[in-house]
């Protein structure tokens, strides 16, 4: 088999490479390793920045986004039981954020796919990649039963973290930069109308919460918890109780309570690869890099780095100008490395110090002071929130 970019993997990032390779007239194949109905299901990520939007829009995936999707205007800071909402609009020159599940947009992606773009195979698993030094790359994968290869001019890779392709990197010109945190997340689905218009991120010495949202009927909420929770030992009952005294403030507001239909934990890591780039491999999104959900930034940038990697190659393919795709690796960690730090930051400054250290406890009161103060320090939460341009 043969095709001009192979793409490992199908969720948001493979899926919207392959649109936008499709609309610009540039062959390319999708190997999932999983099944479409467990693809169209996993619960990830739902803040989208203005730039996603844009990008959905732009490919013609947006139907049910627009239809659907909850426009934020800002979010909520909570703190030593104040509330304090930060305008997004007023703050960034009119950028918003919208709430619209990425489980969502994998079904819009795929349904236009299998519609009108070009092949996705799912139950595909990559096993490895072959020569990615070449003109030829090969993707050798399993499908059907039968071990099977791919020939490529170039090879995209969003297998995700735990995916084959960052492997094919060389140990000798790779780097990682890593850094975990010694807190998760216990995150919630529940069957209830949303206590709140926007997110509310809460900082307390419970712990942090995050109140969110995925749909008018649908609650999302996670509670921080120490690493290896299970949430086996968390009842329902608990978790209510826990989030209504982290979400206290001193004012008349009560946190609505539902069915809980889902529960997770999540740990809470950053990890970058750098180079994003070799030969002719490519990395984008969680196969390269690893935020904290603090940020809401994993969806959004893997969306700017398929968005800069479509570009890249249709370059290539029109003009045969290499400019682009030669930075692509430098472009991409530019904002890759923006939205680390940013995740950090929000990280550092909302959840609780296992060690229960008062001096980090009395500099995240400060900064969150700050940040409530001082426009200008609401504004560079702002821009950074609803989402940094792309670098070129």
């Amino acid at each position: 088999m043969r095709t001009t970019v192979g793409i490992i993997g199908g969720g948001p990032a493979g899926l919207l490479l392959a649109r936008l390779l499709h609309l610009a007239g540039i062959e390319c194949m999708v190997l999932e390793s999983r099944t479409r109905e467990y693809v169209e299901h996993r619960q990830r990520a739902g803040m989208l920045e203005q730039g996603t939007v844009d990008a959905l829009r732009a490919c013609g995936a947006a139907g049910r986004l627009d239809a659907e999707g909850l426009v934020h205007q800002g979010i909520e800071l909570r703190f030593a039981g104040e509330r304090h909402h930060l305008d997004f609009p007023v703050l960034t020159g009119g950028r918003t954020v919208t709430i619209y599940a990425q489980t969502e947009i994998v079904k819009d992606l795929v349904a236009l796919q299998l519609a009108e773009g070009p092949p996705l195979l799912f139950e595909a698993e990559a096993l490895a990649v072959e020569q990615p030094e070449s003109g030829a790359p090969v993707v050798r994968f399993r499908h059907e039963g039968r071990e099977q290869t791919l020939t490529c001019d170039w090879i995209a890779g969003c297998d995700g973290f735990h995916g084959i392709a960052r492997g094919a990197f060389p140990a000798e010109t790779s780097r990682t930069y890593a850094h975990d945190y010694p807190y998760s997340w216990l995150g919630i689905l529940a069957d209830v109308a949303p206590s709140c218009e926007e997110l509310i991120y809460a900082r307390g010495e419970r712990g942090f919460a995050l109140h969110s949202m995925r749909s008018p009927a649908v609650s999302r909420l996670y509670l921080q918890v120490p690493n290896g929770t299970d949430p086996q030992d968390w009842p329902d009952e608990r978790i209510w109780d826990e989030l209504a005294a982290r979400f206290a403030i001193d004012a008349d507001w009560t946190l609505a309570r539902g069915p809980i239909t889902a529960k997770s934990v999540t740990p809470m890591r950053s990890h970058v690869h750098e180079p994003m780039r070799h030969g002719r491999l490519l990395l984008a999104g969680d196969a390269a890099h690893i935020v904290p959900p603090t940020g809401a930034k994993g969806l959004n940038l893997a969306v700017s780095d398929v968005s800069l990697l479509a570009r890249a190659l249709t370059d290539v393919h029109r003009t045969g100008s290499t400019q682009l795709i030669d930075r692509y690796s430098e472009l991409c960690l530019s904002r890759v490395w923006q939205a680390t730090r940013f995740s950090y930051d929000m990280t550092r400054m909302l959840h609780a110090q296992p060690n229960g250290d008062a001096f980090e406890s009395r500099v995240q009161l400060a900064r969150l002071r700050r940040i409530t103060a001082s426009r200008h320090a609401a504004a560079e939460l702002a821009a950074n929130y609803t989402g940094l341009p792309l670098p070129v």
